[in-house]
């Protein structure tokens, strides 16, 4: 069995978790969020905890106990606490203003490029250079950084470009004659 998915699920307090045959519900204080429960995995409550089992003995059924698992904790811990992704402007006159809910960019295009958040996510600009998007669901933050990267990747001869925080960019050399 997979290792992840050996490990039960812990709920804690001001978390509601509903399971329903096609459905498992999370809610708290951060909102709530569901996901859609596979036939081969079952799913068990007890105590504050949630354990899931491989319904056969198949190498998908498995692997996929240790996803769902992973997938409801996510689920816990963005209710609770919530997930974060920062992102930086490298270059001269390139910055970020967040006005609600969208994000205005001057990133070297001839005009401003303007960016809708879509709901759950909550954009904000400590700095001109400098976004941080917050949401409940982490795979929703981490599609709309990568959305908002592609409007400008980093280029690999001055390291100009949107980056996240912590990303490391390789600047080539240039052509010696």
């Amino acid at each position: 069995m997979s290792r992840i998915g050996k490990m039960p699920v812990a709920i804690p307090a001001g978390v509601d978790v509903s399971i329903k045959e096609d459905q498992i519900s999370v809610k708290g204080a951060g909102g709530a969020l569901s996901l859609t429960q596979n036939a081969l995995v079952k799913v068990t409550s007890d105590a504050g905890k949630l354990s899931f089992q491989p319904a056969n003995d198949s190498r998908e059924a498995n692997a996929l106990s240790g996803t769902m698992r992973q997938l409801v904790n996510n689920m816990v811990v963005g209710v609770t606490k919530g997930f974060e992704k920062k992102l930086n402007l490298v270059g001269v006159g390139y910055k970020a203003q967040a006005q609600g809910a969208k994000l205005n960019l001057t990133v070297g295009y001839s005009h401003p490029v303007n960016k809708d958040m879509p709901a759950g996510i909550t954009v904000t600009t400590p700095t001109p250079t400098e976004i941080v998007l917050k949401g409940a669901d982490r795979q929703r933050v981490g599609q709309v950084a990568a959305e908002i990267r592609a409007i400008r990747p980093p280029e690999p001869y001055k390291g100009k470009g949107i980056r996240y925080s912590d990303e490391k960019i390789t600047i080539k050399e240039t052509k010696k004659k």
